[in-house]
């Protein structure tokens, strides 16, 4: 019987092969009474460290295949096995409570599992709660002497389909085999889906109770677009999807032809494609791909990998290492953004009932201006490497602007004393991501060079949906009419004054959304790598006339996010 269900499309693709089912070994254990601690910990000690020189070993072995940013998936699973303060915990209970390894480490591990996974607000975040649930499935099936599933036994084509996998479990298959991989948990940002995206296989992540539903060697169609996943697909589904996959393929060579070309509309309008991206390690892919600049680096990963407040010189090294591997290309840095749904553990924030309403980003900035200076004086320096812009996020007042901008000119005239020139060509901007900057943007555009639109958080602002919650993801309606209004109101405020106007939201890489904003005039688009190329062939194929007909039509005739969209579809299926 055909089984039809969906989760988060993690990678494109279409995949068609049996199921593959990843049977993870029973890793249950009784809590037991030890006599000898100390043997214990050398037990548990012992485990660790196999574990680690595993891991090693496969990155070793997968250097020649995964780039830098997809190798140091490994490092962040080599961090937690060699964690002092987990070791020590763990140690602590296994001396005072005198239990086995194995109660001891689920206990801290639990604890911390938990607490990433209460991170609803901030799905990288939460996400990370899968990486410390590998490490407790390798580290007790080591303790228990079990083994663990090997995907690179596999000699045959197949869909992975996993409760969970690991960078352990995708580094040393075979792409020649797994033709998709679907999984229980996990989103776009989870490593099995960053893996999945390198190795060019299609994913879907968060499909519930998959595991359960299939069978191993029912067929299976993978669906990396849409998110769908078909069991037992009848033949006419079968011989749908092997079109859309040739289709894709002949896209993919097509678009590779299209990585030094420039961003611009069938009608000759130059535009800007850009990347966003966490860490300099991410730039590789970003200008692989084509990205004409990087439109959004966030700093706050630089903070949350780090055990104590950056240095400025700390900062100074990365923001040069960023801008100077991009040989000209401008880089847009946003200044910390953390809150109560991105911690970091050298300074405690306060507890807050929601976070996102609450003590973050430029607020944050502003209170602690020690600290605000420190990141703005690197960011000065680094500017002498290349073309560095700035961005203030969240800005909800022209009172923050202003305040913003004062800490930065102040910084910029002290270090011009032994710099002269230093920060001649930087640029100021701000994200617009308050549902009040938005309607303010014509006077705050007087204020800035350009602005962002970071339109996830403006989103939720607007509808009043937290969109990591599921219950309400409904809500999450990029294309509904007085929503896109909104977004003409900031495009047009910013171009009255000269500013320019960037997206650096998931709605900026959205292929629906693309003749909607190319029609309201947005000047650059930032979003993923992997989307770039397939945004400028289409953008290539479009022309701003039609399009501004086309939002014309959107925002007049549909009366909802629905409507819109089928518009669109229907609009560029006629326009293909």
């Amino acid at each position: 019987m055909t089984l039809k269900t969906t989760g988060t499309a993690a990678s494109n693709g279409i995949g068609i092969a049996p199921a593959y089912i990843v049977d993870k070994p029973d890793l249950s254990f009784e809590k037991r009474r030890i006599s000898d601690p100390f043997a214990e910990i050398q037990r548990f000690k012992n485990a660790l460290l196999a574990i680690s020189n595993d891991l090693r070993a496969i990155k070793k072995a997968a250097t020649k295949k995964l780039s830098k940013d997809e190798l140091a998936i490994f490092d962040v699973h080599i961090e937690i096995l060699d964690d002092p303060e987990m070791f020590n915990q763990v140690v602590t209970r296994i001396r005072s409570q005198r239990i086995n390894a194995e109660t001891a480490f689920e206990e801290v591990i639990t604890r911390v599992i938990h607490e990433f996974e209460s991170m609803t607000g901030n799905k990288y975040m939460q996400e990370r709660a899968t990486d410390f649930a590998s490490i407790r499935d390798q580290v007790l099936a080591k303790l228990e002497g079990k083994q663990l599933p090997n995907l690179q036994t596999l000699d045959h084509p197949v869909i992975v389909v996993a409760h969970m996998i690991g960078p352990s479990d995708t580094s040393p298959m075979n792409a020649k085999y797994v033709k998709g991989i679907v999984t229980e948990v996990g989103g776009r940002t989870s490593h099995a889906a960053i893996m999945a995206r390198s190795l060019q296989i299609p994913a879907i992540v968060g499909c519930k109770k998959i595991a359960h539903q299939v069978k191993n060697g029912e067929r299976m169609i993978v669906d990396g677009f849409s998110g769908t996943a078909i069991v037992e697909p009848i033949a006419q589904q079968v011989e749908h999807y092997q079109q859309l996959a040739s289709q894709y393929a002949a896209e993919k060579l097509q678009w590779a032809k299209l990585v030094d070309s420039p961003s611009v509309t069938k009608d000759g309008q130059q535009l800007t494609i850009s990347a966003n991206i966490g860490s300099s390690n991410d730039i590789p892919a970003a200008v692989n791909n084509g990205a004409d600049e990087i439109g959004l680096f966030r700093t706050e990963f630089l903070y949350m990998k780090s055990e104590h407040l950056p240095t400025e010189e700390e900062q100074l090294r990365a923001y040069q290492d960023a801008v100077e591997s991009l040989r000209g290309k401008a880089l847009v840095v946003r200044t910390l953004d953390i809150g109560g749904d991105k911690p970091l553990t050298f300074m405690p924030l306060p507890h807050e009932l929601n976070p996102f309403l609450g003590y973050r980003a430029i607020r944050i900035s502003l209170d602690r201006p020690s600290m605000f200076r420190t990141q703005l004086r690197a960011l000065i320096r680094a500017s002498q490497f290349g073309q560095i812009n700035i961005m203030f996020p969240m800005i909800t007042t022209l009172e923050e602007l202003r305040s913003a901008k004062k800490i930065y000119y102040e910084e910029r005239e002290k270090l011009r004393q032994d710099y002269p020139h230093v920060g001649a060509n930087i640029k100021l901007g701000i994200m617009i991501e308050v549902p009040l900057a938005a309607l303010y943007a014509e006077r705050l555009a007087k204020e800035v060079d350009f602005f962002s639109i970071g339109t996830n958080d403006l989103i939720q602002y607007c509808f009043a949906a937290d969109r990591g919650n599921a219950a309400v993801s409904y809500l999450y309606q990029p294309l509904n009419p007085p929503f896109l209004k909104l977004i003409d109101h900031i495009i047009k405020s910013g171009h009255q004054h000269n500013t320019t106007v960037a997206m650096c939201g998931e709605m900026a890489g959205d292929r629906l959304a693309l003749p909607l904003l190319m029609g309201m005039g947005l000047d650059e688009y930032s979003m993923s790598a992997t989307s770039i190329l397939r945004t400028r062939s289409m953008m290539r194929n479009l022309d701003i006339k039609e399009c501004q007909q086309l939002y014309h039509e959107a925002v007049t005739k549909c009366e909802t996010a629905n409507q819109v969209h089928d518009l669109v579809e229907n609009w560029l299926k006629a326009n293909n």
